[in-house]
């Protein structure tokens, strides 16, 4: 079980640098795959190894494939420790993303975009709110997500949405509601995680095209954490509401340390922003300014 103390302690990163975060998440438990998740789609293109702990996605060009959570959550932190395709990923996409199931449905993605042999993946995150997205962000990684597992995280609760690499913050959608911007509050979400082929615009926007003399394509994924509220898929709120460490004050902001992680990102790292192109917004989305985007 997670040690609920630990939320009121500051975990030292030594990835990077040394920086200290006191408003950090328990740490994840690890689990194996069967305990939150089952197969989605193309059940023979997931390999199992180490009794479970970890599973492999395999996309060929017959299909891709992927898994889901077993539960719907209203609010909670999800967490994957992911290895991505290596080599000639062009035309490749890896995901892992929280999802409901309705026409105007809500969505936070992490998708990540394969590359040439010796390119950069890119990471794009994505927020739909009752059923708008076009919330696109992208960046690039620190590191080469190829060579070892690193963890992809999202903390979801009534005041804020952060999406974490390693425990640093690379976006924040806060609760804008009063500006009349829609916020995930009341539709549970299941957790997806994907292994598929989107050449028709992953890579330089369809430029590059899956080269399936490479296939097959293999991401790894382990850890499987899941610290949410359950709920059924028709509920409108969390039974527990108020109760559990994701919700109190600390995680209700950023703290200083990890807004200045999340300008470090933006300016050394990120390649577009939704908030910064006016082409397609002459005048800002409203909710830019609020979670420091610009």
């Amino acid at each position: 079980m997670v040690s609920y103390s630990m939320f009121i302690l500051c975990l030292v990163l030594t990835s990077l640098a040394s920086v200290v975060f006191c408003a950090n998440p328990p740490r994840p438990v690890d689990v194996p795959f069967s305990r939150n998740y089952v197969p989605t789609w193309a059940y023979d293109h997931i390999k199992y190894f180490n009794g479970g702990s970890e599973v492999q996605l395999h996309l060929d060009n017959y299909t891709g494939t992927g898994f889901q959570s077993k539960g719907s959550y209203l609010f909670g932190h999800f967490s994957m420790n992911i290895k991505m395709v290596p080599g000639d990923s062009a035309g490749t996409v890896t995901a892992f993303y929280l999802s409901s199931q309705n026409s105007e449905h809500d969505e936070v993605d992490f998708e990540f975009l394969g590359n040439r042999t010796g390119q950069p993946y890119i990471l794009q995150t994505n927020i739909f709110t009752g059923g708008k997205g076009d919330r696109e962000q992208r960046i690039y990684l620190w590191f080469d997500p190829t060579l070892k597992y690193h963890r992809y995280s999202i903390l979801w609760n009534l005041y804020q949405i952060v999406l974490l690499v390693d425990n640093i913050p690379i976006r924040v959608f806060k609760n804008n509601k009063d500006l009349g911007v829609k916020f995930p509050f009341n539709q549970p979400m299941k957790m997806y995680n994907s292994l598929w082929n989107a050449d028709d615009w992953a890579t330089r926007g369809g430029l590059e095209k899956t080269d399936w003399s490479k296939a097959p394509f293999t991401a790894q994924y382990k850890g499987f954490h899941i610290d949410g509220c359950e709920a059924s898929v028709e509920a409108k709120f969390c039974a527990t509401q108020g109760k559990r460490w994701w919700d109190q004050p600390q995680f209700q902001d950023l703290d200083a340390s990890q807004w200045r992680w999340l300008r470090w990102v933006r300016r050394k790292y990120t390649i577009y922003n939704y908030c910064t192109d006016k082409t397609r917004y002459p005048q800002l989305p409203s909710e830019c300014k609020r979670n420091r985007d610009i």
